[in-house]
């Protein structure tokens, strides 16, 4: 994946430059500043004083020192006013500055902080935006790896609204006491109410899995909408008859994930590099699923591809089939993302963002 999000301690993570959030002195300061500059020792600092300072809004490269970094990057944010004195325009430009010194140095990964969202006060919300779409654009036409990391959870905000709306369809759609008991008891009772018992558990049976548990499930499935339905599995019109032998099933075997996918960025009129870029996913992964007819991707992946696609439900849920998997109201992460496409949200960043602020896997 080269954006990642990850909660963990800028100083110790383990790339070829870290971001450190400096004053426009470079000698050091408080929250991130301070800590980079504790965790490499007095070298940064007898190397920060020959450089100068730096203007707000660009970037100076120094080693690492007794980091695990190689290098830091050394960018000045702004100081939030109210957003009418260059802000913005200022902190896009740490970033790109930023960005562009760990390309000129050679570097692969990069980790950078919220610049500015702490002491000097920059909404959260508005730091994360600005941090997403200058990192993004850059690896559009880059390979590298970069990271936002965030030491604690007040730090990462992706706007109230958004929180709320996704809490809201979470609700919706998960059972209050436990998440997959209306599936459970539906699909239960189905077997429940079909399937013989011996006598002893016919008792059993009126309790747990009785006429009335059986209405009920029955009476909660009829009412699940379409998406939230088991997805029937297509038979190709050319498929042998029942009882027909293994082999002649073999050779009427569906379409790949593979050969979906590849198919659907001819579909979109894409090329590889903006689908795998769009889809936060590394070439060289991309490179296995193409050259790999069979090739059976993580679920995240295979999302991930479908995000980039601007796939509606019904053939996202056919591409995850293809690669054996399915979403469910059962679980918050396959929630979430049937929430962005319904709403026909496709940026896999702001996923991500939503996905990281709820504790789920990232795409």
């Amino acid at each position: 994946m080269p954006l990642k999000f990850v909660r963990n301690d800028i100083t110790k993570m383990e790339c070829d430059a870290i971001v450190n959030a400096a004053n426009n002195s470079l000698l050091g300061g408080g929250g991130v500043d301070g800590a980079i500059h504790a965790a490499a020792g007095p070298e940064l600092l007898e190397e920060c004083r020959t450089l100068g300072g730096c203007d707000t809004g660009k970037a100076k490269i120094t080693k690492g020192y007794r980091l695990p970094a190689k290098y830091v990057i050394h960018t000045v944010g702004p100081v939030w006013r109210d957003g009418r004195h260059g802000e913005p325009e200022l902190l896009h430009s740490c970033y790109r500055e930023s960005l562009a010194l760990a390309k000129e140095y050679g570097c692969e990964s990069v980790a950078f902080p919220l610049i500015s969202a702490g002491v000097y006060g920059y909404p959260k919300d508005q730091a994360l935006k600005v941090a997403v779409d200058e990192i993004s654009d850059f690896l559009l036409k880059n390979d590298m790896t970069a990271y936002i990391v965030i030491y604690g959870r007040a730090e990462f905000n992706i706007g109230k609204k958004l929180i709320s709306d996704i809490e809201e369809y979470i609700d919706e759609c998960y059972i209050k006491e436990h998440p997959d008991q209306r599936v459970q008891q539906s699909y239960a009772a189905g077997i429940a109410a079909s399937a013989p018992l011996p006598p002893k558990q016919e008792k059993k049976k009126r309790g747990i899995f009785g006429r009335k548990a059986k209405d009920r499930a029955e009476a909660a499935y009829s009412q699940m909408p379409e998406e939230e339905m088991f997805y029937e599995l297509s038979i190709p019109e050319n498929a042998p008859a029942a009882g027909g032998s293994l082999d002649d099933a073999l050779k009427n075997i569906d379409e790949s994930f593979s050969q979906m996918l590849l198919r659907k960025i001819d579909e979109k009129g894409m090329t590889d590099a903006e689908c795998y870029k769009k889809a936060n996913i590394d070439r060289k992964l991309f490179s296995k699923i193409r050259s790999d007819v069979n090739y059976r991707p993580s679920k995240p992946t295979a999302i991930a591809f479908a995000i980039a696609l601007e796939l509606p439900m019904r053939e996202l849920q056919d591409m995850l089939m293809k690669a054996g998997y399915a979403l469910s109201h059962s679980s918050k992460f396959d929630i979430i993302i049937e929430y962005f496409v319904k709403n026909g949200r496709y940026d896999i960043f702001e996923i991500n963002e939503a996905l990281f602020a709820f504790d789920q896997v990232l795409l």
